[in-house]
């Protein structure tokens, strides 16, 4: 068994970021894992307690910490993402865990999925802290996914968007906003799909989830390549785990930045689409990660 803390620790510009630590009941220092969810997820409803349960059994600490402006950390205006910013705190998480005596500052690692698989890449290859990092079914090509996702005849009406955004923020508006998921096509949202509705719609609220982002963070993810930093994580070990048939990350995007990145590496292709690891899949994708951190942490 291990305890669970709430904790909280100050990002670059003060305001206090707040997650999960999980600290196995034998005595330490531990190895650690930092954690994070994807594209407007939240800490406690994202299912991420899972794989950190099963990290903190097999004797790791873990921590998990919601992104800025999400779920129970400080930030305005509410559900607004900036990778580089996500990034950066991200960093700060890693300092924080660090500074804890129930940990091994020598023997940090780092998960992250989907969105923040992402960030993985890109801390991965900019933080020698870390010992071995985990990236799952991560966006590889803002560009690229955008090209995938929105049709050709809706482009034109999204950079209007994206435009009358901005000139409101230059007149002192808030931001505009739309939802994160929508069943409707006729609604402004982040994702269409019937996965990504059902992933996302199962969630509560409880956990400081809201089914709403900033447009701006639309434009954001769609400016945003994480993917040239997967050969620059090495020679940090690196462990990818891809989904065989995932539309959101696509597939193959991921398969050619594993093909970039340098040894050590390892590929984990599992069968379904981008949620079949929280899923379905959940077996083989957290042992894989497991077994990545066990031979190269402990």
């Amino acid at each position: 068994m291990s305890r669970i803390e709430e904790v909280a620790f100050p990002a670059v510009g003060g305001l206090t970021l707040r997650g999960l630590l999980y600290v196995p009941q034998a005595p330490g220092p531990h190895p650690a894992i930092t954690m994070a969810h994807g594209y407007g997820g939240v800490v406690r409803e994202s299912r991420l307690l899972p794989f950190a349960e099963l990290f903190a059994e097999a004797g790791f600490a873990v921590l998990l910490h919601d992104h800025r402006t999400f779920g129970a950390s400080d930030g305005e205006p509410r559900q607004d993402i900036d990778p580089w910013q996500q990034i950066t705190d991200w960093r700060r998480a890693i300092t924080y865990l660090e500074s804890r005596p129930e940990v091994d500052a020598a023997r940090i690692g780092l998960w992250g999925t989907s969105y923040a698989g992402g960030h993985a890449l890109v801390l991965g290859a900019t933080d020698r802290r870390l010992r071995a990092v985990v990236s799952q079914v991560p966006t590889i090509s803002g560009y690229e996914q955008g090209l995938r996702r929105i049709p050709a005849e809706n482009a034109a009406a999204l950079d209007e968007a994206f435009n009358a955004d901005e000139r409101a923020d230059l007149r002192g508006e808030p931001p505009h906003r739309q939802a994160l998921v929508s069943k409707d096509p006729t609604v402004p949202a982040a994702y269409h799909t019937q996965a990504a509705v059902d992933f996302y719609l199962e969630q509560t609220g409880k956990g400081g989830w809201d089914n709403s982002v900033t447009v701006r963070s639309a434009r954001a993810a769609r400016m945003y390549e994480p993917g040239v930093w997967a050969p620059r994580v090495s020679p940090t070990p690196l462990l990818m785990i891809v989904g065989n048939d995932d539309h959101l990350t696509p597939t193959d995007l991921a398969l050619a930045a594993y093909e970039r990145a340098l040894e050590p590496k390892r590929l984990t292709l599992i069968g379904g689409g981008h949620f079949a690891p929280y899923t379905t899949q959940f077996p083989s994708a957290s042992q894989a990660a497991l077994n990545w951190f066990r031979e190269h942490l402990t």
